[in-house]
Protein backbone atom coordinates (compact mmCIF):
# COMPACT_ATOMS: atom_id res chain seq x y z
CA UNK A 1 0.00 0.00 0.00
CA UNK A 2 2.76 2.21 1.04
CA UNK A 3 4.75 1.95 -2.99
CA UNK A 4 2.05 3.73 -4.92
CA UNK A 5 1.77 6.72 -2.42
CA UNK A 6 5.31 7.28 -2.55
CA UNK A 7 5.53 6.83 -6.40
CA UNK A 8 2.24 9.39 -6.04
CA UNK A 9 4.58 11.48 -3.66
CA UNK A 10 6.96 11.49 -6.44
CA UNK A 11 4.98 12.49 -9.31
CA UNK A 12 4.28 15.76 -7.20
CA UNK A 13 7.53 16.79 -6.37
CA UNK A 14 8.24 15.86 -10.22
CA UNK A 15 5.27 17.97 -11.31
CA UNK A 16 6.78 21.24 -9.22
CA UNK A 17 9.97 20.79 -10.91
CA UNK A 18 9.05 20.79 -13.97
CA UNK A 19 6.37 23.38 -13.86
CA UNK A 20 8.91 25.91 -12.13
CA UNK A 21 11.04 25.14 -14.61
CA UNK A 22 8.25 26.25 -16.89
CA UNK A 23 7.64 28.86 -14.92
CA UNK A 24 11.38 29.79 -15.44
CA UNK A 25 11.38 29.48 -19.01
CA UNK A 26 8.43 31.65 -19.40
CA UNK A 27 9.67 34.58 -17.45
CA UNK A 28 12.87 34.41 -20.08
CA UNK A 29 10.49 34.49 -22.94
CA UNK A 30 8.46 37.47 -21.54
CA UNK A 31 11.55 39.65 -20.42
CA UNK A 32 13.12 38.70 -23.91
CA UNK A 33 9.62 40.39 -25.45
CA UNK A 34 9.48 43.31 -23.57
CA UNK A 35 13.13 44.11 -25.05
CA UNK A 36 11.96 43.46 -28.63
CA UNK A 37 7.84 44.33 -28.38
CA UNK A 38 7.10 47.62 -26.46
CA UNK A 39 3.39 46.41 -26.26
CA UNK A 40 3.97 43.67 -23.33
CA UNK A 41 4.44 45.55 -20.40
CA UNK A 42 3.45 43.00 -17.68
CA UNK A 43 3.25 39.17 -17.10
CA UNK A 44 -0.15 39.01 -18.86
CA UNK A 45 0.36 40.82 -21.83
CA UNK A 46 2.46 37.99 -22.69
CA UNK A 47 0.17 34.64 -24.05
CA UNK A 48 2.52 32.53 -22.62
CA UNK A 49 2.52 33.55 -19.39
CA UNK A 50 -0.87 34.02 -18.92
CA UNK A 51 -1.75 30.45 -20.01
CA UNK A 52 1.23 29.52 -17.87
CA UNK A 53 -0.96 30.99 -15.37
CA UNK A 54 -4.18 29.48 -15.92
CA UNK A 55 -2.50 25.78 -16.14
CA UNK A 56 -1.32 26.52 -12.54
CA UNK A 57 -4.91 26.58 -11.44
CA UNK A 58 -6.39 24.41 -14.21
CA UNK A 59 -3.99 21.86 -12.38
CA UNK A 60 -5.18 22.55 -9.01
CA UNK A 61 -9.13 22.40 -9.87
CA UNK A 62 -8.21 19.09 -11.53
CA UNK A 63 -7.15 17.68 -8.34
CA UNK A 64 -10.20 18.54 -6.46
CA UNK A 65 -12.52 17.33 -9.11
CA UNK A 66 -10.56 13.88 -8.54
CA UNK A 67 -11.28 13.85 -4.69
CA UNK A 68 -15.01 15.59 -4.79
CA UNK A 69 -16.28 12.30 -6.36
CA UNK A 70 -13.23 9.84 -5.26
CA UNK A 71 -15.93 7.68 -3.48
CA UNK A 72 -18.71 7.85 -6.17
CA UNK A 73 -17.26 4.51 -8.75
CA UNK A 74 -16.82 2.93 -5.31
CA UNK A 75 -20.55 2.98 -3.84
CA UNK A 76 -21.15 -0.87 -4.18
CA UNK A 77 -17.89 -1.11 -2.08
CA UNK A 78 -18.86 1.22 0.53
CA UNK A 79 -21.85 -0.54 0.85
CA UNK A 80 -20.58 -3.99 1.30
CA UNK A 81 -17.42 -3.04 3.24
CA UNK A 82 -18.71 0.16 6.08
CA UNK A 83 -22.32 -0.39 5.78
CA UNK A 84 -23.46 2.80 4.02
CA UNK A 85 -26.92 2.26 2.51
CA UNK A 86 -28.02 4.85 -0.24
CA UNK A 87 -29.28 7.03 2.44
CA UNK A 88 -26.08 7.32 4.14
CA UNK A 89 -23.89 7.08 1.12
CA UNK A 90 -25.91 10.46 -0.38
CA UNK A 91 -26.11 12.10 3.08
CA UNK A 92 -22.05 12.32 2.84
CA UNK A 93 -22.31 13.19 -0.67
CA UNK A 94 -24.50 15.72 0.30
CA UNK A 95 -22.59 17.46 3.20
CA UNK A 96 -19.62 18.59 0.89
CA UNK A 97 -21.55 21.72 0.73
CA UNK A 98 -23.48 22.19 3.80
CA UNK A 99 -21.22 24.25 5.79
CA UNK A 100 -21.15 26.80 2.63
CA UNK A 101 -25.23 26.99 2.02
CA UNK A 102 -25.99 26.57 5.99
CA UNK A 103 -23.24 28.36 7.43
CA UNK A 104 -23.22 30.92 4.62
CA UNK A 105 -19.44 30.11 4.34
CA UNK A 106 -19.36 31.30 0.52
CA UNK A 107 -20.65 34.48 0.94
CA UNK A 108 -17.57 34.79 3.75
CA UNK A 109 -15.67 33.24 0.89
CA UNK A 110 -16.33 35.82 -1.31
CA UNK A 111 -15.38 38.82 0.95
CA UNK A 112 -12.10 36.79 2.10
CA UNK A 113 -11.68 36.86 -1.91
CA UNK A 114 -12.42 40.76 -2.67
CA UNK A 115 -10.35 42.02 0.45
CA UNK A 116 -7.71 39.47 0.03
CA UNK A 117 -7.23 38.76 -3.21
CA UNK A 118 -6.33 35.95 -5.38
CA UNK A 119 -3.50 34.34 -4.64
CA UNK A 120 -4.17 34.50 -0.78
CA UNK A 121 -7.47 32.69 -1.00
CA UNK A 122 -5.87 30.09 -3.76
CA UNK A 123 -3.45 28.62 -1.13
CA UNK A 124 -6.07 29.27 1.34
CA UNK A 125 -8.65 26.90 -0.09
CA UNK A 126 -6.25 24.36 -1.06
CA UNK A 127 -4.95 24.29 2.58
CA UNK A 128 -8.38 23.74 3.91
CA UNK A 129 -9.34 21.33 1.24
CA UNK A 130 -6.28 19.36 2.12
CA UNK A 131 -7.49 18.88 6.14
CA UNK A 132 -10.73 18.20 5.01
CA UNK A 133 -9.38 14.95 2.59
CA UNK A 134 -7.09 13.75 5.61
CA UNK A 135 -10.15 13.92 8.13
CA UNK A 136 -12.33 12.02 5.40
CA UNK A 137 -9.55 9.53 5.00
CA UNK A 138 -9.17 8.77 8.81
CA UNK A 139 -12.60 8.13 8.53
CA UNK A 140 -12.93 5.33 5.95
CA UNK A 141 -9.69 4.09 7.09
CA UNK A 142 -8.94 0.37 9.04
CA UNK A 143 -7.76 2.65 12.26
CA UNK A 144 -11.37 4.29 12.53
CA UNK A 145 -12.83 1.33 12.60
CA UNK A 146 -13.33 -0.12 16.24
CA UNK A 147 -11.69 2.44 17.79
CA UNK A 148 -12.72 5.29 20.49
CA UNK A 149 -13.51 8.16 18.33
CA UNK A 150 -15.84 5.54 16.43
CA UNK A 151 -17.74 4.73 19.57
CA UNK A 152 -18.41 8.31 19.75
CA UNK A 153 -19.94 8.94 16.63
CA UNK A 154 -22.38 6.09 16.97
CA UNK A 155 -23.68 7.36 20.37
CA UNK A 156 -23.33 11.45 19.08
CA UNK A 157 -24.40 13.31 16.55
CA UNK A 158 -27.86 11.85 16.05
CA UNK A 159 -29.77 14.85 16.83
CA UNK A 160 -29.18 18.09 16.16
CA UNK A 161 -31.16 20.87 17.02
CA UNK A 162 -33.15 23.25 14.90
CA UNK A 163 -31.21 21.51 11.87
CA UNK A 164 -33.22 18.36 12.55
CA UNK A 165 -36.51 20.49 13.25
CA UNK A 166 -35.81 22.04 9.88
CA UNK A 167 -34.97 18.86 8.65
CA UNK A 168 -31.59 19.79 6.89
CA UNK A 169 -29.23 18.18 9.57
CA UNK A 170 -25.73 16.29 7.74
CA UNK A 171 -26.60 13.62 9.91
CA UNK A 172 -29.44 11.50 11.07
CA UNK A 173 -29.81 8.47 13.85
CA UNK A 174 -28.25 5.18 12.94
CA UNK A 175 -26.30 6.89 10.28
CA UNK A 176 -22.55 4.78 10.10
CA UNK A 177 -20.12 6.24 12.83
CA UNK A 178 -17.53 6.22 9.65
CA UNK A 179 -20.07 8.21 7.45
CA UNK A 180 -21.03 10.72 10.16
CA UNK A 181 -16.79 12.18 10.12
CA UNK A 182 -16.04 11.29 6.36
CA UNK A 183 -19.48 14.01 5.91
CA UNK A 184 -17.28 16.24 8.51
CA UNK A 185 -14.27 15.94 6.38
CA UNK A 186 -15.80 16.77 3.32
CA UNK A 187 -17.83 19.72 4.60
CA UNK A 188 -13.98 21.15 5.64
CA UNK A 189 -13.15 19.99 2.14
CA UNK A 190 -16.03 22.00 0.50
CA UNK A 191 -15.43 25.12 2.09
CA UNK A 192 -12.03 24.98 0.48
CA UNK A 193 -13.55 23.26 -2.88
CA UNK A 194 -16.12 26.15 -3.54
CA UNK A 195 -13.73 28.42 -2.58
CA UNK A 196 -11.20 27.64 -5.57
CA UNK A 197 -13.87 27.72 -7.79
CA UNK A 198 -14.57 31.45 -7.16
CA UNK A 199 -11.27 31.83 -6.48
CA UNK A 200 -10.19 30.66 -10.19
CA UNK A 201 -12.75 32.12 -12.27
CA UNK A 202 -11.74 35.35 -10.40
CA UNK A 203 -7.96 34.62 -11.09
CA UNK A 204 -8.97 34.29 -14.96
CA UNK A 205 -10.83 37.27 -14.78
CA UNK A 206 -7.79 39.03 -13.67
CA UNK A 207 -5.54 37.38 -16.47
CA UNK A 208 -7.92 37.52 -19.35
CA UNK A 209 -10.44 40.33 -19.41
CA UNK A 210 -10.43 41.86 -22.68
CA UNK A 211 -8.45 38.65 -24.29
CA UNK A 212 -9.61 35.57 -24.94
CA UNK A 213 -11.69 34.90 -21.27
CA UNK A 214 -14.26 32.15 -22.62
CA UNK A 215 -11.58 30.31 -24.45
CA UNK A 216 -9.52 30.40 -21.23
CA UNK A 217 -12.61 29.47 -18.87
CA UNK A 218 -13.78 26.79 -21.29
CA UNK A 219 -9.62 25.74 -21.39
CA UNK A 220 -9.67 25.11 -17.56
CA UNK A 221 -13.04 23.73 -16.98
CA UNK A 222 -12.02 20.84 -20.07
CA UNK A 223 -8.57 19.94 -18.05
CA UNK A 224 -10.53 20.17 -14.51
CA UNK A 225 -12.98 17.72 -15.79
CA UNK A 226 -10.53 15.07 -16.55
CA UNK A 227 -10.29 14.82 -12.83
CA UNK A 228 -13.63 12.81 -13.20
CA UNK A 229 -12.42 10.49 -15.70
CA UNK A 230 -9.10 9.89 -13.53
CA UNK A 231 -11.66 9.56 -10.68
CA UNK A 232 -13.25 7.24 -12.22
CA UNK A 233 -10.73 4.67 -13.75
CA UNK A 234 -8.31 5.00 -10.62
CA UNK A 235 -10.42 4.66 -7.43
CA UNK A 236 -11.74 1.57 -7.87
CA UNK A 237 -8.34 0.43 -9.22
CA UNK A 238 -6.70 1.54 -5.75
CA UNK A 239 -9.28 0.13 -3.60
CA UNK A 240 -9.06 -3.32 -5.08
CA UNK A 241 -5.34 -3.33 -5.76
CA UNK A 242 -3.85 -6.54 -4.81
CA UNK A 243 -6.61 -8.33 -4.72
CA UNK A 244 -7.85 -7.31 -1.38
CA UNK A 245 -10.75 -4.45 -1.21
CA UNK A 246 -9.36 -1.26 0.97
CA UNK A 247 -11.65 1.72 0.14
CA UNK A 248 -9.18 4.24 2.26
CA UNK A 249 -6.43 3.80 -0.62
CA UNK A 250 -8.62 5.22 -2.77
CA UNK A 251 -9.38 8.26 -0.11
CA UNK A 252 -5.46 8.60 0.24
CA UNK A 253 -5.16 8.59 -3.58
CA UNK A 254 -7.19 12.05 -3.56
CA UNK A 255 -5.12 13.08 -0.17
CA UNK A 256 -1.57 12.77 -2.44
CA UNK A 257 -3.63 15.04 -5.66
CA UNK A 258 -4.57 17.42 -2.92
CA UNK A 259 -0.93 17.67 -1.98
CA UNK A 260 -0.14 18.44 -5.20
CA UNK A 261 -2.36 20.87 -5.43
CA UNK A 262 -1.10 23.01 -3.12
CA UNK A 263 2.33 23.57 -4.26
CA UNK A 264 0.34 24.57 -7.66
CA UNK A 265 -1.29 27.53 -5.78
CA UNK A 266 1.86 27.90 -4.60
CA UNK A 267 3.72 28.23 -7.21
CA UNK A 268 0.71 30.55 -8.70
CA UNK A 269 1.02 32.78 -5.87
CA UNK A 270 4.46 34.08 -7.04
CA UNK A 271 3.02 34.67 -10.26
CA UNK A 272 -0.06 36.36 -9.22
CA UNK A 273 2.77 38.71 -7.03
CA UNK A 274 4.96 39.93 -9.97
CA UNK A 275 2.11 40.80 -11.82
CA UNK A 276 0.71 43.09 -9.36
CA UNK A 277 4.42 44.57 -8.69
CA UNK A 278 4.25 44.85 -12.52
CA UNK A 279 0.75 46.67 -12.94
CA UNK A 280 1.01 48.46 -9.18
CA UNK A 281 -2.73 46.94 -8.96
CA UNK A 282 -3.47 46.17 -5.00
CA UNK A 283 -3.98 42.82 -3.90
CA UNK A 284 -6.64 44.65 -1.08
CA UNK A 285 -9.85 46.36 -2.27
CA UNK A 286 -9.63 50.46 -2.17
CA UNK A 287 -13.00 50.07 -1.50
CA UNK A 288 -14.17 48.56 1.92
CA UNK A 289 -16.44 45.62 1.32
CA UNK A 290 -20.26 46.90 2.05
CA UNK A 291 -23.91 44.74 2.50
CA UNK A 292 -24.65 47.03 0.10
CA UNK A 293 -22.50 45.70 -2.55
CA UNK A 294 -24.79 42.23 -2.43
CA UNK A 295 -27.97 44.15 -2.34
CA UNK A 296 -26.85 45.55 -5.79
CA UNK A 297 -26.34 42.60 -7.56
CA UNK A 298 -29.24 40.48 -5.64
CA UNK A 299 -31.88 43.39 -7.62
CA UNK A 300 -30.47 42.68 -10.89
CA UNK A 301 -32.89 39.93 -12.47
CA UNK A 302 -30.40 38.82 -14.97
CA UNK A 303 -28.27 37.99 -12.16
CA UNK A 304 -30.94 35.73 -10.80
CA UNK A 305 -31.48 34.38 -13.54
CA UNK A 306 -28.17 33.19 -14.56
CA UNK A 307 -27.92 32.26 -10.80
CA UNK A 308 -31.03 30.22 -10.63
CA UNK A 309 -30.08 28.08 -14.25
CA UNK A 310 -26.71 27.61 -12.84
CA UNK A 311 -28.52 25.73 -9.24
CA UNK A 312 -30.73 23.53 -11.76
CA UNK A 313 -28.08 22.60 -14.35
CA UNK A 314 -25.60 21.59 -11.98
CA UNK A 315 -28.30 19.89 -9.95
CA UNK A 316 -28.83 17.76 -12.78
CA UNK A 317 -25.00 17.16 -13.32
CA UNK A 318 -22.88 16.68 -10.15
CA UNK A 319 -25.49 14.67 -8.11
CA UNK A 320 -26.02 12.37 -11.09
CA UNK A 321 -22.38 12.03 -11.23
CA UNK A 322 -21.99 10.63 -7.69
CA UNK A 323 -24.49 7.83 -8.70
CA UNK A 324 -24.08 7.10 -12.32
CA UNK A 325 -21.59 4.29 -11.66
CA UNK A 326 -23.95 2.47 -9.66
CA UNK A 327 -26.98 3.70 -12.22
CA UNK A 328 -25.18 1.57 -15.20
CA UNK A 329 -24.28 -0.94 -13.09
CA UNK A 330 -27.60 -1.87 -12.64
CA UNK A 331 -29.17 -1.05 -16.11
CA UNK A 332 -26.15 -2.90 -17.80
CA UNK A 333 -25.37 -6.42 -18.54
CA UNK A 334 -21.49 -6.62 -17.36
CA UNK A 335 -19.95 -9.79 -17.04
CA UNK A 336 -16.23 -9.97 -15.45
CA UNK A 337 -13.38 -10.75 -17.60
CA UNK A 338 -11.77 -14.15 -16.76
CA UNK A 339 -9.52 -14.05 -13.79
CA UNK A 340 -5.73 -13.71 -15.26
CA UNK A 341 -6.81 -12.24 -18.68
CA UNK A 342 -5.48 -9.24 -19.86
CA UNK A 343 -8.82 -7.52 -19.68
CA UNK A 344 -9.15 -8.25 -15.55
CA UNK A 345 -5.34 -7.45 -15.31
CA UNK A 346 -3.97 -3.84 -13.64
CA UNK A 347 -1.83 -2.78 -16.38
CA UNK A 348 -4.92 -2.18 -18.45
CA UNK A 349 -6.44 0.17 -16.08
CA UNK A 350 -2.57 2.00 -16.88
CA UNK A 351 -2.83 1.59 -20.93
CA UNK A 352 -6.89 2.85 -20.73
CA UNK A 353 -5.74 6.26 -18.62
CA UNK A 354 -2.62 6.86 -21.26
CA UNK A 355 -5.20 6.28 -24.12
CA UNK A 356 -8.10 9.11 -22.78
CA UNK A 357 -5.02 11.38 -22.05
CA UNK A 358 -3.90 10.95 -25.67
CA UNK A 359 -7.77 11.44 -27.15
CA UNK A 360 -7.62 14.53 -24.22
CA UNK A 361 -4.27 16.27 -25.79
CA UNK A 362 -5.19 15.54 -29.31
CA UNK A 363 -8.58 17.16 -29.23
CA UNK A 364 -7.20 20.45 -27.23
CA UNK A 365 -4.36 20.68 -29.69
CA UNK A 366 -6.36 20.50 -32.38
CA UNK A 367 -8.43 23.85 -31.09
CA UNK A 368 -4.89 26.07 -31.44
CA UNK A 369 -4.50 24.79 -35.04
CA UNK A 370 -4.10 26.98 -37.30
CA UNK A 371 -3.38 25.39 -40.07
CA UNK A 372 -6.30 23.19 -41.00
CA UNK A 373 -4.69 19.89 -42.33
CA UNK A 374 -2.68 19.70 -38.46
CA UNK A 375 -6.58 20.47 -36.71
CA UNK A 376 -8.11 17.79 -39.29
CA UNK A 377 -5.31 15.46 -37.95
CA UNK A 378 -5.19 15.85 -34.57
CA UNK A 379 -9.31 15.70 -34.41
CA UNK A 380 -8.30 12.31 -36.06
CA UNK A 381 -6.27 10.94 -33.87
CA UNK A 382 -9.02 12.14 -30.93
CA UNK A 383 -11.58 10.53 -32.35
CA UNK A 384 -9.89 7.19 -33.30
CA UNK A 385 -8.34 6.67 -30.16
CA UNK A 386 -11.96 7.68 -28.19
CA UNK A 387 -12.98 4.43 -30.41
CA UNK A 388 -10.37 2.36 -29.26
CA UNK A 389 -11.02 3.94 -25.36
CA UNK A 390 -14.75 2.64 -25.89
CA UNK A 391 -13.59 -0.62 -27.33
CA UNK A 392 -11.57 -1.21 -24.22
CA UNK A 393 -14.13 0.15 -21.86
CA UNK A 394 -16.25 -2.62 -22.89
CA UNK A 395 -14.18 -5.59 -23.20
CA UNK A 396 -13.33 -4.76 -19.43
CA UNK A 397 -16.80 -5.29 -18.36
CA UNK A 398 -16.32 -1.94 -16.58
CA UNK A 399 -19.28 0.67 -15.37
CA UNK A 400 -17.13 3.12 -14.14
CA UNK A 401 -14.89 2.36 -17.16
CA UNK A 402 -17.66 3.06 -19.11
CA UNK A 403 -18.31 6.61 -17.40
CA UNK A 404 -14.92 7.77 -17.39
CA UNK A 405 -15.83 8.41 -20.73
CA UNK A 406 -18.01 11.51 -20.00
CA UNK A 407 -15.85 14.59 -19.46
CA UNK A 408 -14.06 13.61 -23.08
CA UNK A 409 -16.23 15.16 -25.67
CA UNK A 410 -16.47 17.88 -23.16
CA UNK A 411 -12.57 18.31 -23.33
CA UNK A 412 -12.53 18.27 -26.90
CA UNK A 413 -15.32 20.79 -27.58
CA UNK A 414 -15.33 22.89 -24.78
CA UNK A 415 -12.37 25.15 -26.17
CA UNK A 416 -14.40 25.21 -29.48
CA UNK A 417 -17.43 26.87 -28.00
CA UNK A 418 -15.04 29.32 -25.63
CA UNK A 419 -13.49 30.53 -28.65
CA UNK A 420 -16.39 30.47 -30.60
CA UNK A 421 -18.35 32.95 -27.62
CA UNK A 422 -15.19 34.74 -27.59
CA UNK A 423 -15.71 35.85 -31.27
CA UNK A 424 -19.05 35.24 -32.28
CA UNK A 425 -20.96 35.45 -29.04
CA UNK A 426 -24.66 33.40 -28.69
CA UNK A 427 -23.89 32.69 -24.94
CA UNK A 428 -28.17 32.25 -23.85
CA UNK A 429 -28.93 30.02 -27.08
CA UNK A 430 -25.68 27.18 -25.91
CA UNK A 431 -27.85 27.84 -22.15
CA UNK A 432 -30.75 26.71 -24.39
CA UNK A 433 -29.24 24.08 -26.46
CA UNK A 434 -27.71 22.52 -23.09
CA UNK A 435 -30.81 22.20 -21.50
CA UNK A 436 -32.12 20.08 -24.11
CA UNK A 437 -29.48 17.80 -24.18
CA UNK A 438 -29.33 17.17 -20.48
CA UNK A 439 -33.37 16.42 -20.80
CA UNK A 440 -32.84 14.02 -23.10
CA UNK A 441 -29.97 12.02 -21.43
CA UNK A 442 -31.35 11.96 -18.27
CA UNK A 443 -34.89 10.34 -19.85
CA UNK A 444 -32.72 7.90 -22.12
CA UNK A 445 -30.77 6.82 -19.03
CA UNK A 446 -34.50 6.68 -17.21
CA UNK A 447 -36.14 4.59 -20.06
CA UNK A 448 -34.52 3.83 -23.27
CA UNK A 449 -30.85 2.48 -21.31
CA UNK A 450 -33.10 -0.12 -19.17
CA UNK A 451 -34.74 -2.04 -22.27
CA UNK A 452 -31.29 -2.93 -23.24
CA UNK A 453 -31.08 -5.37 -20.09
CA UNK A 454 -29.65 -8.55 -21.22
CA UNK A 455 -27.89 -7.05 -24.02
CA UNK A 456 -24.64 -6.44 -22.97
CA UNK A 457 -23.64 -4.72 -26.53
CA UNK A 458 -26.08 -2.61 -27.04
CA UNK A 459 -26.73 -1.85 -23.72
CA UNK A 460 -22.87 -0.63 -23.46
CA UNK A 461 -23.50 1.48 -26.93
CA UNK A 462 -26.46 3.02 -25.79
CA UNK A 463 -24.72 3.87 -22.58
CA UNK A 464 -21.12 5.48 -24.31
CA UNK A 465 -23.48 7.59 -27.24
CA UNK A 466 -25.37 9.13 -23.82
CA UNK A 467 -22.45 9.76 -21.53
CA UNK A 468 -20.97 11.18 -24.49
CA UNK A 469 -23.72 14.03 -25.29
CA UNK A 470 -24.51 14.70 -21.69
CA UNK A 471 -20.60 15.86 -21.42
CA UNK A 472 -21.36 17.68 -24.70
CA UNK A 473 -24.14 19.69 -23.03
CA UNK A 474 -21.92 19.87 -19.77
CA UNK A 475 -19.49 21.78 -22.00
CA UNK A 476 -22.59 23.91 -23.48
CA UNK A 477 -24.07 25.34 -20.51
CA UNK A 478 -20.39 26.41 -18.57
CA UNK A 479 -18.52 27.87 -20.93
CA UNK A 480 -21.86 30.10 -22.02
CA UNK A 481 -22.94 30.58 -18.16
CA UNK A 482 -19.72 31.88 -16.42
CA UNK A 483 -17.99 34.23 -18.47
CA UNK A 484 -21.66 36.29 -18.76
CA UNK A 485 -20.93 37.03 -15.24
CA UNK A 486 -18.46 39.71 -15.78
CA UNK A 487 -21.22 41.18 -18.31
CA UNK A 488 -23.66 41.55 -15.41
CA UNK A 489 -21.93 42.32 -12.43
CA UNK A 490 -19.22 45.50 -11.40
CA UNK A 491 -15.71 44.65 -11.29
CA UNK A 492 -15.20 45.45 -7.57
CA UNK A 493 -17.75 43.28 -6.51
CA UNK A 494 -17.54 40.19 -8.97
CA UNK A 495 -15.91 37.91 -6.10
CA UNK A 496 -18.92 38.31 -4.36
CA UNK A 497 -21.18 37.99 -7.31
CA UNK A 498 -19.25 34.56 -8.07
CA UNK A 499 -19.85 33.42 -4.02
CA UNK A 500 -23.47 34.46 -4.22
CA UNK A 501 -23.98 32.17 -7.35
CA UNK A 502 -21.78 29.46 -6.20
CA UNK A 503 -23.97 29.63 -2.64
CA UNK A 504 -27.14 29.21 -4.96
CA UNK A 505 -25.63 25.94 -6.62
CA UNK A 506 -24.95 24.68 -3.49
CA UNK A 507 -27.86 24.66 -2.07
CA UNK A 508 -28.52 22.36 -4.96
CA UNK A 509 -25.55 20.01 -4.75
CA UNK A 510 -26.60 19.69 -1.20
CA UNK A 511 -29.86 18.79 -1.54
CA UNK A 512 -30.27 16.27 -4.46
CA UNK A 513 -27.14 13.82 -3.35
CA UNK A 514 -29.60 13.63 -0.18
CA UNK A 515 -32.68 13.76 -2.18
CA UNK A 516 -31.30 10.43 -4.75
CA UNK A 517 -30.32 8.65 -1.96
CA UNK A 518 -33.37 8.40 -0.43
CA UNK A 519 -35.96 8.31 -3.29
CA UNK A 520 -33.77 5.04 -4.16
CA UNK A 521 -34.26 3.56 -0.63
CA UNK A 522 -38.20 4.51 -0.95
CA UNK A 523 -38.54 3.33 -4.07
CA UNK A 524 -36.70 0.18 -3.84
CA UNK A 525 -37.71 -1.35 -0.98
CA UNK A 526 -36.05 -4.02 0.60
CA UNK A 527 -33.01 -3.95 -2.03
CA UNK A 528 -30.20 -5.20 -0.55
CA UNK A 529 -27.99 -6.04 -3.85
CA UNK A 530 -26.04 -2.99 -4.60
CA UNK A 531 -26.10 -3.69 -8.07
CA UNK A 532 -29.98 -4.05 -8.26
CA UNK A 533 -31.58 -0.69 -7.90
CA UNK A 534 -34.27 1.05 -10.23
CA UNK A 535 -33.15 4.22 -10.96
CA UNK A 536 -36.07 5.88 -13.36
CA UNK A 537 -37.30 7.84 -10.05
CA UNK A 538 -34.41 9.71 -9.60
CA UNK A 539 -33.60 10.04 -13.29
CA UNK A 540 -36.99 11.49 -13.98
CA UNK A 541 -36.37 14.08 -10.82
CA UNK A 542 -33.42 15.28 -12.81
CA UNK A 543 -34.80 15.47 -15.78
CA UNK A 544 -37.10 18.12 -14.43
CA UNK A 545 -34.57 20.06 -13.56
CA UNK A 546 -33.48 20.32 -17.34
CA UNK A 547 -36.94 21.57 -18.04
CA UNK A 548 -36.84 24.27 -15.74
CA UNK A 549 -33.42 25.11 -17.08
CA UNK A 550 -34.63 25.38 -20.54
CA UNK A 551 -37.73 27.21 -19.38
CA UNK A 552 -35.23 29.64 -17.59
CA UNK A 553 -32.67 29.96 -20.69
CA UNK A 554 -35.37 31.25 -22.84
CA UNK A 555 -36.47 33.84 -19.85
CA UNK A 556 -33.06 34.81 -20.04
CA UNK A 557 -32.63 35.50 -23.70
CA UNK A 558 -35.63 37.31 -23.66
CA UNK A 559 -34.46 39.41 -20.63
CA UNK A 560 -31.00 39.84 -22.59
CA UNK A 561 -32.88 41.07 -25.93
CA UNK A 562 -34.75 43.58 -23.45
CA UNK A 563 -32.13 44.86 -21.76
CA UNK A 564 -29.19 44.37 -23.83
CA UNK A 565 -27.23 42.38 -21.18
CA UNK A 566 -24.59 41.55 -24.12
CA UNK A 567 -24.84 37.84 -23.27
CA UNK A 568 -25.05 37.24 -27.14
CA UNK A 569 -22.50 39.42 -27.89
CA UNK A 570 -18.58 37.99 -28.24
CA UNK A 571 -16.77 38.59 -25.70
CA UNK A 572 -13.44 40.36 -27.95
CA UNK A 573 -14.81 43.45 -29.26
CA UNK A 574 -13.30 44.21 -32.77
Amino acid sequence: MQTPRLREKKSGFTIFFVILAVHIHFDRIQKSNIMSNSTIKTLRDSAAMRWTALLLLALAMFCSYIFMDILSPIKDLMQETRGWDSTAFGTMQGSEVFLNVFVFFLIFAGIILDKMGVRFTAVLSAGVMLVGAIIKWYAVSESFMGSGLENWFTHNLNYIPLFDELGVSPFYRGMPASAKLAACGFMIFGCGCEMAGITVSRGIVKWFKGREMALAMGSEMALARLGVATCMIFSPFFARLGGSVDVSRSVAFGVVLLCIALIMCIVYFFMDKKLDEQTGEAEEKDDPFKVSDIGRILSDWGFWIVALLCVLYYSAIFPFQKYAVNMLQCNLTLTEPAAGSFWASSSVTIIQYVIMLVVAAAGFISNFQKDKVKQYIFLGIAVIMLIFYCYMGYMRQSAESIFAVFPLLAVLITPILGNYLDHKGKGATMLILGAVLLIACHLTFAFVLPLFKGNAAGGVIVAYVTILVLGASFSLVPAALWPSVPKLVDAKVIGSAYALIFWIQNIGLWLFPLLIGKVLDKTNPGVTDPTAFNYTAPLVMLACLGIAALILGFVLKAVDRKKGLGLELPNIQH
